[in-house]
């Protein structure tokens, strides 16, 4: 059977990941969080003195990506890959309030974008994947067979981001958190270099009011749809 590329793009915390990651395992596709990739930057710019009280060093930080090395690692016990940033497991640092507060300023650098697109595209070269992001219909796959846009109301996307910070232990305020994902909205959309708009030929998709198996069950079909299609 013929395998298709599948690109999610939307706004933070509509469950672009969740989504993504359900579809790679039912399909047997590749998974890749290339929303991960730009937190592995921002986490590295964090850690060696580029972001200093929100205040960002692009000029050294773009001199520095040569020695920003990234890679997924499959975990059998969690069912899917995490981030490595030189060798080193990221995954629960770069998903902390403090990282996303900055990523889409670093996402906003040319040659970030640059360097992680040219990554997603060779990791997708062969088809059988599914990657969520910000601009993987429009810039990355816009030949993508199946292309979704995932959104929801920023209250809804806030409650559910609260409350995931909350399981995994961290202090965090609502209000900061609503804040946060309205921020990073209008920074994604207003970006000079590829911003965050629904590529041509996406479907959209608003979770607002749905439950993660309906959302899954609906998309699951619909993605069956297009993969018959294209045999």
């Amino acid at each position: 059977m013929n395998k298709i590329t599948i690109a999610i793009d939307g706004f933070s915390s509509t469950g672009k990941s969740t989504l993504a990651k359900q579809l790679a395992e039912k399909l047997g596709y590749v998974y890749v969080d290339t929303g991960a990739m730009y937190r592995a930057v921002t986490l590295y710019a964090m850690q060696n003195g580029f972001i200093v009280n929100g205040d960002i060093n692009k000029v050294g930080l773009t001199k520095h990506l040569d020695k920003i090395q990234l890679k997924f690692v499959f975990n059998p016990k969690l069912g899917f890959a995490e981030m490595f940033l030189n060798d080193e497991n990221v995954e629960r640092q770069i998903r902390t309030l403090e990282v996303s507060k900055n990523v889409s300023q670093i996402a906003e650098i040319k040659e970030v974008r640059t360097q992680l697109v040219s990554l997603q595209q060779d990791m997708g070269k062969s088809k059988g994947v599914v990657m969520d992001g910000r601009d993987i219909g429009t810039v990355v796959f816009p030949d993508a067979e199946l292309k979704i846009f995932m959104t929801a109301s920023p209250e809804k996307r806030a409650v559910r981001r609260y409350k995931e910070l909350l399981d995994k232990g961290e202090d965090v305020v609502y209000d900061d958190i609503l804040e946060n994902v309205q921020k990073r909205d209008y920074i994604d959309s207003h970006r000079k270099n590829s911003p965050l708009k629904k590529a041509e030929g996406a479907i959209e998709f608003d979770n607002s009011d749905m439950g993660l198996v309906q959302q899954f069950e609906r998309i699951y079909e619909h993605a069956l749809r297009v993969i018959e299609k294209h045999q």
